[in-house]
């Protein structure tokens, strides 16, 4: 039986479309047979094609990603899809830094970048926290306008040509409640 060199590249939205690419280059590169991709936030609690991969992948594969945090969202997410990549007999590649978990030293270094990583998020989300407090404070910080509600113009304009609620969603990209909400809204607001 022949092992198989398996990718996985993950960008955090859908507009990340040069990072996703570039991801798709470097797992190309390093021989990948077949590479899994998906966009959407690590903090999803479902990764489909994340999950599809870790089924896939066989005994003397190699599983690839181009860095840590494409992969897993905390150390104890990359320790759970080490251990189920080590239970199958496939071991983990990282380009970037280029590390192995076929080795020992390998094996050492993933554990250790996965804590780094961790703890730089960790950081990260505690400074923009208190950043946004600090704004709340100043009376500065106004939030993120909710999609649903900057399109609810053009959802009303489209109803009013006579769209349909599927066609509506299909073409701004809302949800069936974020629609009908939308509507919702124009008969309260013409009472």
């Amino acid at each position: 039986m022949t092992s198989a060199i398996v990718g996985y590249a993950r960008t955090s939205t859908l507009d990340q479309t040069a990072g996703l690419e570039a991801q798709l280059r470097h797992l190309d590169a390093a021989g990948c047979h077949r590479i899994f991709k998906e966009q959407l936030s690590s903090v999803d609690t479902t990764r489909p094609e994340l999950e599809r991969a870790l089924d896939y992948v066989r005994e003397g594969d190699m599983f690839v990603v181009t860095k840590l945090d494409r992969l897993a969202r905390s150390i104890s997410d990359l320790v759970k899809i080490k251990d189920r990549l080590l239970t199958k007999g496939v071991t983990l590649k990282v380009l970037d830094p280029s590390l192995d978990t076929s080795t020992p030293t390998g094996k050492l270094m993933l554990s250790m970048l996965g804590s780094i990583a961790e703890f730089e998020r960790d950081i990260m989300l505690e400074r923009q926290r208190e950043g946004i407090a600090k704004a709340k404070a100043e009376g500065k910080y106004k939030g993120r306008a909710p999609t649903a509600r900057r399109k609810a113009a053009d959802v009303r304009k489209l109803r009013a040509e006579g769209k349909t609620v599927e066609a509506i969603m299909k073409e701004l990209g809302l949800s069936r409640s974020s629609v009908f909400r939308a509507l919702r809204e124009e008969k309260v607001a013409g009472l």
